[in-house]
């Protein structure tokens, strides 16, 4: 069986950071494995607080795993600064792993910060040249250009310069502008839209942490990373289409909605064949 290795925060609420990771990654088929790096106390509609994980337990987490276990993909999501970010860009270096996505999270989805600021220059430096792809939103992508994103025009841009941060793909997520949630992905070439209908629902907890395990998961199993984006976008709409209302603010999507539908329709096929 393929794996991913995902690098996050641990999500309380369970509907993003790890808990969506391996949601996300179990749903496309893969085995997930999972390196700690804090611990948040969130909810659907907070973050109440952030504890940061030991380095020595990271450490020891990332050997563990990569001593041990396959890893054919690597998610890496929430560091929380620098410190960490030194931590996971050192062992990415010394066990190399093939195929690396990375989700620079920086916000929560009710704006509370998730990346020190300290960290941001680090992360361009020693973690994004080691990467396959990035997976910003406007928001993540702004800051990491120092642009403001406010039209599509600006996303071929922000694609662009982070190209030049040393990464081999960027997929400049557009959800947050007013129209399409459409998506462009660039591999330093070719420009790729990946356009979908914006679905009307405020459950869209963890939607960035699940499209980018989903990536990884793709990736993992042998797709290119066109096709990888393609699939992840495919599975992400079809989460959030059947997402879940759960909690007074924003609720989880639906990481399972393919798997409970077909295992509903075998076991009403089988329970007409017992009748």
């Amino acid at each position: 069986m393929k794996t991913v290795l995902t690098i996050a925060g641990s999500d309380s609420g369970g509907g993003a950071g790890i808990q969506a990771d391996i949601k996300a990654i179990s749903a496309n088929g893969l085995f997930g494995m999972s390196v700690i790096t804090a611990v948040t106390a969130q909810n659907t509609q907070e973050v109440r607080s952030v504890q940061q994980i030991d380095l020595n337990i990271i450490q020891d987490q990332l050997e563990a795993v990569f001593d041990d276990l396959p890893v054919d993909a690597v998610k890496i999501g929430m560091l929380g600064n620098k410190e960490t970010v030194y931590v996971v860009a050192k062992s990415l270096m010394k066990y190399k792993p093939k195929c690396i996505v990375v989700d620079p999270v920086m916000f929560s989805k009710g704006g509370h910060y998730l990346l020190e600021q300290s960290a941001v220059e680090v992360m361009k430096k020693e973690i994004l040249p080691l990467s396959s792809i990035i997976t910003p939103n406007i928001l993540e992508a702004g800051v990491l250009t120092g642009r403001a994103i406010q039209t599509e025009e600006d996303m071929y841009k922000a694609c662009e310069l982070i190209m030049e941060m040393g990464v081999k793909a960027v997929l400049v997520k557009g959800g947050h502008l007013v129209g399409s949630p459409n998506d462009l992905f660039y591999n330093g070439e070719n420009f790729h839209w990946l356009k979908a209908e914006r679905i009307q629902t405020k459950n869209t907890h963890g939607t960035g942490c699940t499209l980018s395990s989903a990536i990884a998961a793709n990736l993992a199993k042998g797709s290119t990373l066109l096709d990888a984006v393609t699939l992840a976008k495919q599975y992400i709409t079809t989460a959030i289409t059947h997402s879940l209302p759960l909690g007074s603010g924003h609720g989880p999507i639906h990481h399972f909605y393919d798997l409970y539908k077909h295992s509903k329709m075998v076991n009403e096929i089988n329970w007409r064949d017992i009748k």
